[in-house]
């Protein structure tokens, strides 16, 4: 028998989001799609103050956990918010926050 704990699938849903959230860069991505449809990668790199290969690696954090997604238009890419991944991600953070009580200040 395994000593390791068993995680619900809600949990680890939960956990990856908030860890893809957990970037203030990666916060001013979501922000910048969430105002338009689409932006281009060069586009994104001419607004957010960081190297062009450090926004790279925001991207991907975020494309991993499902919140954006990226399409090839060469000869660049392409991303926007995943809607459906997003509804879902706001269902889980409602839902986690509503459950959540405390009993004290502590």
């Amino acid at each position: 028998m395994s000593n390791q704990k068993k995680y619900t699938e809600e949990q680890e849903q939960i956990a990856r989001i908030a860890k893809a959230l957990s970037h203030p860069i990666r916060i001013a991505i979501l922000q910048m799609l969430a105002q338009q449809e689409c932006c281009y990668h060069g586009d994104m790199s001419e607004v957010i103050p960081v190297a062009k290969s450090t926004l790279s690696q925001h991207l991907k954090e975020l494309k991993d956990a499902g919140l954006i997604q990226g399409e090839l238009e060469l000869p660049a890419v392409r991303y926007c918010i995943n809607q459906e991944n997003w509804k879902i991600a706001k269902t889980l953070f409602a839902t986690f926050f509503k459950d959540i009580h405390t009993k004290n200040n502590c």
